[in-house]
């Protein structure tokens, strides 16, 4: 992965204000994958939420707790389906590595230390991201990277 996609997280604007809801993203790789994150995310946050403020109200007076559950909520709707709606993969860094390079393999000291974990439940999935929301929009996490594995292994190599 290059620098840029190394650097890219999920990260939010600032809380109660009028982008609340909305990600930054930088131009690049990664912000086709950050808007297309974006779209479930106001999904969540005008449809799925329940909050006594109406209409664009309810993208503007978003808390960061509230900001951290959207992400969760968009993430594990996005992984269910791609694993065609009945299991998720979630993949998180491992302080230790979990594959031994072999072969004609190149390590990253990235990719060697992802932990997959299954859910075969969506809600169970969504409440797993959200205990580990930092792991996907804390500054120096990979965020970005760390979902897209989880696409790839929810979807399955064979599909």
């Amino acid at each position: 992965f290059s620098c840029e996609w190394a650097q890219a997280y999920f990260r939010f604007r600032e809380p109660y204000t009028d982008l609340a809801y909305a990600l930054e993203a930088e131009k690049g790789g990664t912000r086709a994958i950050l808007m297309a994150v974006q779209a479930h995310i106001i999904k969540h946050l005008l449809f799925e939420r329940n909050t006594e403020y109406i209409h664009l109200e309810r993208l503007c007076r978003t808390s960061r707790r509230e900001q951290g559950e959207a992400l969760a909520a968009a993430l594990a709707d996005t992984l269910w389906a791609a694993g065609g709606g009945g299991r998720a993969a979630i993949g998180l860094l491992a302080p230790a590595l979990h594959l031994m390079p072999s072969g004609d393999y190149k390590p990253d000291n990235f990719t060697e230390r992802i932990q997959l974990f299954e859910f075969s439940e969506k809600a169970a999935a969504q409440e797993f991201i959200f205990d580990h929301i930092n792991c996907f929009k804390g500054e120096g996490s990979h965020g970005v990277i760390l979902f897209l594995y989880s696409l790839l292994f929810s979807r399955t190599l064979e599909r």
